[in-house]
């Protein structure tokens, strides 16, 4: 112990050096010797919260780096904490060495294989990989939260879990904490329900990082949850531990609290945007690498353009297309060529041309004449309210471009406010259903039907 404590003199001296009195007697001049020492980390007591965000927001790195160069014989960092929450730190250090790697990794909701390593780098990302670097260089340290939005299946839960991936290998003491947004929810209500509020604090309030994914599964009238998601995000903030959150939307148009919505824009919001053609041939070639097994040839640019040509906007079906068109080929003990590839994406390939053909069709006048039919405004045929003369006409919109379109449910759920699979699956089972014994809804669909053929 007497080693470094004599390295923290140094280091006190060096700061004393360096800064105004006024500023080192108010926040250096306060602080204990070093307290514990464990798994390479050193613990300094703080006075106050105020202290200790003070030190660990401004001049943590510096502490640090001048602990790297003052100390070689291993590399040691510092912890300023407060009294209360030494004892605490030091127990939850000593459960964690106990365990392996692989379960703290997956007791903290990571999954290994989501690394900056293999996040495929484009135009449209550049910079969101940029400052999850950074971020994960130096949690808490630079912005905070960093908020990532961009449409399904872009890349934004591979960064986030980058981002857990780096702070879990290079700093083993940091409790970090992946979760969707839906589990904090249900997290929340069951303890509420239990009145278990201590383990859900426990839980969200005792980590280093919060990686939230998808933070819009909490809109909507979920207000109870929202104020507890706003505690848990000041308490983490003010002790300068990191926050991540993922989602759909920027955060000016989720449909939660505005004080919620203003902490979400206070630290850095990046966007992951679509990428271009060269970048989603780069996506499948890293991909072709990882699933190809070693008796395959190699894949030709032209067939990857191929399938990059039309899986455009999702990273995942552009794999998913990859990995299809792999699997067929094996199975069929042929090499890869664009005729094979398109005899495996054929059904895929009649699926994603139907939603352009949608798009192009604007999907959106099935809307316009329903509700036109119904005197309601589209705003209302998509909106949440549950009042009948609401939800009928939803119903039948769903159905109607259902029949025509035959989408996926998900997607058709995307047109009406992003709702979920089993809503749509709902609406449009329900409908098809009444039609079999109700004449007065048979001939409001023969009406908008023909209404939409003009």
């Amino acid at each position: 112990m007497q080693e470094y404590q004599e390295l923290w003199n140094q280091i006190l001296d060096n700061l004393h050096e360096h800064l105004e009195d006024e500023i080192y007697n108010e926040l250096f001049n306060t602080l204990s010797s070093v307290q514990k020492v464990s798994d390479n980390y050193l613990y300094v007591v703080a006075p106050s919260l105020y202290v200790q965000s003070r030190i660990n927001r401004l001049y943590l790195p510096k502490i640090n780096s001048l602990a790297q160069s003052l100390y070689k014989k291993e590399l040691i960092a510092f912890k300023f904490v407060l009294q209360e929450d030494l004892d605490k730190d030091i127990k939850i250090l000593q459960q964690k060495s106990q365990e392996s790697q692989d379960e703290k990794r997956y007791r903290s909701g990571l999954n290994s294989t989501l690394t900056f390593q293999n996040f495929v780098i484009g135009q449209s990302n550049r910079f969101a990989f940029q400052m999850a670097v950074k971020v994960a260089d130096q949690p808490g340290a630079v912005v905070n939260p960093l908020y990532i939005f961009g449409d399904v299946g872009l890349g934004k839960t591979h960064l986030m879990q980058a981002i857990g991936n780096y702070i879990f290998d290079n700093n083993i003491a940091s409790r970090v904490l992946y979760v969707k947004a839906s589990e904090f929810l249900e997290t929340y209500v069951s303890k509420v329900r239990n009145k278990e509020m201590d383990v859900f604090n426990e839980k969200f309030k005792n980590v280093d990082i919060l990686l939230v994914d998808d933070i819009q599964q909490l809109s909507g009238n979920k207000g109870n949850t929202q104020t507890e998601f706003f505690k848990v995000f000041d308490h983490l903030v003010e002790r300068n531990k990191q926050i991540v959150i993922t989602s759909d939307k920027p955060a000016n148009e989720l449909n939660m609290m505005d004080r919620l919505k203003s902490r979400f824009q206070q630290g850095l919001v990046v966007d992951i945007g679509v990428p271009d053609l060269e970048h989603r041939v780069a996506i499948l070639k890293r991909k072709f690498e990882t699933i190809a097994p070693p008796e395959m040839n190699d894949v030709g640019i032209d067939v990857l353009e191929f399938i990059a040509t039309y899986f455009t906007t999702n990273i995942r079906e552009l794999e998913g297309a990859l990995n299809r068109v792999v699997h067929f080929c094996l199975i069929n003990n042929s090499p890869i060529t664009i005729a094979k590839a398109e005899e495996a994406l054929e059904t895929l390939i009649r699926t994603k041309k139907k939603t352009d053909q949608l798009s192009e069709n604007n999907y959106d006048k099935i809307q316009s004449v329903v509700a036109e039919y119904y005197h309601i405004s589209v705003h209302d045929l998509i909106g949440t309210s549950r009042k009948s003369i609401y939800t009928l006409p939803r119903h039948i919109a769903m159905y109607l471009i259902k029949e025509t379109y035959d989408l996926p449910y998900k997607t058709i759920g995307s047109f009406f406010g992003d709702r979920d699979h089993s809503t749509v699956l709902n609406a449009v089972d329900k409908i098809a259903n009444q039609r079999k014994h109700d004449k007065e809804l048979n001939l409001a669909i023969e009406h908008i039907l023909r209404k939409l053929d003009k």
